[in-house]
Protein backbone atom coordinates (compact mmCIF):
# COMPACT_ATOMS: atom_id res chain seq x y z
CA UNK A 1 0.00 0.00 0.00
CA UNK A 2 1.19 3.20 -1.14
CA UNK A 3 -0.57 5.56 1.35
CA UNK A 4 -3.75 5.32 3.80
CA UNK A 5 -4.12 9.29 2.64
CA UNK A 6 -5.39 10.98 -0.72
CA UNK A 7 -2.64 11.82 -2.75
CA UNK A 8 -2.84 14.32 -5.46
CA UNK A 9 -0.88 15.44 -8.62
CA UNK A 10 2.15 16.47 -6.67
CA UNK A 11 2.24 12.97 -5.32
CA UNK A 12 1.40 11.36 -8.46
CA UNK A 13 4.29 12.94 -10.46
CA UNK A 14 6.45 11.45 -7.76
CA UNK A 15 5.44 7.79 -8.08
CA UNK A 16 5.50 7.97 -12.11
CA UNK A 17 8.93 10.07 -12.05
CA UNK A 18 10.49 6.72 -10.06
CA UNK A 19 8.96 4.29 -12.64
CA UNK A 20 10.62 2.78 -15.87
CA UNK A 21 6.90 1.95 -16.48
CA UNK A 22 3.29 3.34 -15.67
CA UNK A 23 0.44 0.98 -16.96
CA UNK A 24 -3.39 2.50 -16.32
CA UNK A 25 -6.42 0.99 -16.67
CA UNK A 26 -9.59 2.34 -17.17
CA UNK A 27 -12.61 -0.34 -17.38
CA UNK A 28 -11.00 -2.39 -20.26
CA UNK A 29 -8.57 0.22 -21.59
CA UNK A 30 -4.93 0.25 -20.66
CA UNK A 31 -2.47 2.96 -21.26
CA UNK A 32 1.42 1.83 -21.10
CA UNK A 33 3.80 4.97 -20.57
CA UNK A 34 7.52 5.02 -19.67
CA UNK A 35 8.12 8.29 -17.83
CA UNK A 36 11.72 7.99 -18.29
CA UNK A 37 12.10 10.28 -15.59
CA UNK A 38 9.19 12.65 -16.24
CA UNK A 39 5.48 12.66 -15.06
CA UNK A 40 3.83 14.54 -18.35
CA UNK A 41 0.98 15.63 -18.85
CA UNK A 42 -1.05 13.38 -19.95
CA UNK A 43 0.51 10.53 -18.01
CA UNK A 44 -0.73 12.68 -15.00
CA UNK A 45 -4.19 12.95 -16.29
CA UNK A 46 -4.25 9.67 -16.60
CA UNK A 47 -3.09 8.99 -13.07
CA UNK A 48 -5.79 11.13 -11.11
CA UNK A 49 -9.41 10.49 -11.10
CA UNK A 50 -12.16 12.97 -11.63
CA UNK A 51 -11.34 14.40 -7.92
CA UNK A 52 -8.10 15.20 -8.35
CA UNK A 53 -7.09 11.88 -6.28
CA UNK A 54 -4.52 9.08 -7.82
CA UNK A 55 -7.08 6.32 -8.57
CA UNK A 56 -6.93 3.13 -6.83
CA UNK A 57 -5.67 0.77 -6.50
CA UNK A 58 -2.15 2.02 -7.37
CA UNK A 59 0.22 -1.06 -6.65
CA UNK A 60 4.20 0.02 -7.33
CA UNK A 61 6.01 -3.36 -7.63
CA UNK A 62 9.99 -2.31 -8.49
CA UNK A 63 9.66 0.34 -11.09
CA UNK A 64 6.67 -1.13 -12.82
CA UNK A 65 3.27 1.20 -11.64
CA UNK A 66 -0.38 0.12 -12.00
CA UNK A 67 -3.01 2.24 -11.50
CA UNK A 68 -6.86 1.14 -11.37
CA UNK A 69 -8.14 -1.94 -12.00
CA UNK A 70 -7.86 -4.69 -14.79
CA UNK A 71 -7.93 -7.81 -14.16
CA UNK A 72 -5.57 -8.81 -17.43
CA UNK A 73 -3.17 -6.52 -16.76
CA UNK A 74 -2.82 -7.73 -12.88
CA UNK A 75 -2.45 -11.61 -14.16
CA UNK A 76 0.10 -10.66 -16.56
CA UNK A 77 2.13 -8.11 -14.57
CA UNK A 78 1.82 -9.72 -11.05
CA UNK A 79 1.40 -12.98 -11.79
Amino acid sequence: MLASRKLGRKDAAEIAKRASAVFVAKGKKVSAFKPAGKAGKELLDAMLGPTGNLRAPTIRRGKTVLVGFNEELFTEKLG
